[in-house]
């Protein structure tokens, strides 16, 4: 069986609001969560440093968890979260797409030309999600909006 991606293994805080956390894939990755704190009002007991200095990892490994089940966070969430704040592009984005467009892994596979199985791996964060992957993703919605003429103005 493949290591989970969404498992943590260590968490540690560093700076205030920051995490690092290795994953149980061997990826380690350090994620800022200042931002996310002070846009979700159910987050803001975190505000507090000696609050969020007691992150621990949750249960089953799938959190990070300040005193049990008062704050948590997901995994596949943070990790998201880390990939996005180094430069990379999350799974998250391509559940939104498929959810903002009503598409199925078939419907997203012809969408972008790509096979089923690299939108689901891309979809799960199996593998990473390439640049030209979310442009496409990006251009496919826009020509969609704008109707079947901004497909042939496209070609």
């Amino acid at each position: 069986m493949k290591a989970n991606r969404f498992k943590i293994t260590t968490v540690n805080v560093r700076a205030p609001y920051s995490l690092r956390i290795t994953f149980g894939d061997g990826a380690v990755m350090d994620v800022d969560l200042e931002g996310v704190i002070n846009r979700s009002p159910a987050l803001s007991r975190l505000r507090d440093e000696s609050f969020f200095s007691r992150a621990h990892i949750g249960e089953w490994g799938l959190t990070v968890d300040w005193i049990p089940d008062e704050v948590e966070l997901a995994g596949d969430n943070l990790r998201a979260e880390a990939v996005e704040q180094s430069g990379g592009i999350s799974h998250e984005r391509i559940w939104n797409w498929m959810h903002r467009n009503n598409l199925t892994l078939d419907g997203a596979a012809a969408a972008l030309g790509i096979s089923r199985r690299m939108v689901a791996y891309y979809r799960n964060g199996e593998k990473p999600v390439p640049k030209h992957i979310w442009l496409a993703c990006l251009g496919w919605e826009r020509c969609a909006a704008e109707g079947p003429e901004a497909w042939k103005k496209a070609a």
